[in-house]
C-alpha cells in the first residue's frame, strides 16, 4: 500500500499534532477491530488509517482542550 502524500494529508488537518492524533486513535480503533481485511494482508494499521484518512471528506482540528 502506497504512502498517501503529506500535502494531500495537511489539506485534512490544521496541524501535524492534529495529524497524529487523528492517524493513531484510528489505528488503535483499526486494532480493536482485528477484523479488518488488510490486517491479513499484513499492512499496518497506522498506512490505513493514513489511507482513510486521505480519502476522507471530513477536515480535522485540535480544539483548545485537545491540546493541553
Amino acid at each position: 500500500m502506497k504512502q498517501p502524500s503529506l500535502d494531500v494529508l495537511m489539506s485534512k488537518v490544521d496541524s501535524k499534532y492534529t495529524l497524529v492524533k487523528v492517524v493513531a486513535k484510528r489505528a488503535r480503533m483499526i486494532m480493536e477491530e482485528a477484523k479488518h481485511e488488510d490486517l491479513a494482508k499484513g499492512v499496518k494499521p497506522v498506512s490505513i488509517s493514513l489511507e482513510e484518512i486521505s480519502h476522507s471528506d471530513t477536515n480535522y482540528e485540535c480544539t483548545p482542550e485537545e491540546s493541553l
